[in-house]
């Protein structure tokens, strides 16, 4: 088996016949920025309404786990207590 080198074809270059595609998007400038205006303040807007659901769902998980984890203890304190008290 041929060693991996660099200076190789990959196995994208070897079985794709057909030109790279072009990524989609806006232009960059020489700053990073886009050029489409508002586009950065568009984005932390939907990152921030995203980690707002994330927080809700997260807390809803937890509470769902602290009520389980107290119904099991709850049931595994009335199992002892009914095998303590037979007499």
């Amino acid at each position: 088996m041929e060693a991996n080198s660099s200076y190789g074809t990959s196995w994208a270059d070897q079985w794709d016949d057909g030109p790279d595609p072009v990524p989609a998007g806006g232009k960059k400038t020489l700053g990073g920025s886009s050029t489409s205006g508002g586009s950065a303040a568009k984005y932390k807007q939907k990152v921030g309404e995203g980690l707002g659901k994330t927080k809700t769902a997260a807390s809803h998980g937890v509470k769902k786990v602290k009520e389980g984890t107290s119904v099991g203890i709850q049931w595994i304190k009335t199992k002892y207590q009914k095998t303590t008290q037979k007499h």
